[in-house]
């Protein structure tokens, strides 16, 4: 039988890697100033309309003066700070340590590269110092980031910032069923629905981001 004692022991000494990344990361991200996660699927294609579309709309929020996150990897991840590059824009790259997609993209700032064994940590980060979402086509890992935000922000743990979706295809089926099924059986409160938007064109974004942050002050988003 496993001896429970030790799990107990090593489980303690694991707090410290936890409190080094947390402080690892509060101590960079500080610094960076205003900025926007951009999420979506590592295994986009660049040959693919919304691998161009996230470069066009990393460019645009990097010149309204925001630095670009992502979580470093391939596909919309690198088409997210390649856009922030092409803008001469903060590139920053959120990495998540796993068996697969180890590599960084070649757009993230090597200042602003950070390495996480812990999703948790990580989320951490992209809540704490974003100022917004923009949520591109992604699998399990984008609506995990998703519907993390919603829910931080549904319960007052966070301040509220803009939640864009990006693609009406692949996105109106879930806005359709959160409004219809989630809303519609009282299992969230109308007011709910209005933290996403579900958009298409980068102007779309751009035109969110600035009737938020004009009757907005930008800070982080909790304590």
């Amino acid at each position: 039988m496993k001896d429970w004692n030790n799990t107990i022991t090593k489980d303690s000494w694991r707090i410290l890697k936890y409190n080094a990344e947390t402080v690892n990361g509060f101590e960079t991200l500080i610094e960076v100033g205003p900025s926007i996660s951009i999420f979506g699927s590592a295994r986009t294609e660049p040959s693919d309309p919304y691998y161009k579309k996230t470069v066009e709309i990393a460019s645009m929020i990097s010149e309204m003066g925001f630095g670009i996150i992502s979580g470093a990897g391939p596909g919309i991840m690198e088409a997210a700070n390649k856009g922030a590059k092409l803008a001469k824009g903060k590139s920053i790259g959120l990495r998540i340590n796993l068996p697969f997609e180890q590599f960084t993209n070649e757009f993230v700032d090597d200042e602003y590269l950070l390495k996480f064994d812990y999703f948790f940590v990580r989320k951490l980060m992209f809540q704490k110092y974003s100022q917004g979402f923009v949520v591109m086509p992604g699998g399990y890992g984008t609506l995990d980031e998703l519907f993390n935000a919603l829910t931080l922000i549904q319960t007052k743990k966070s301040k509220l910032f803009p939640i864009i979706l990006v693609g009406k295809k692949h996105y109106g089926p879930l806005f359709n069923w959160i409004k219809g099924t989630l809303s519609g059986n009282k299992l969230i409160s109308p007011e709910d629905i209005d933290l996403i938007n579900l958009v298409e064109e980068k102007e779309e974004v751009k035109q969110i981001l600035s009737d938020f942050y004009d009757k907005n002050n930008i800070d982080i988003n909790f304590e």
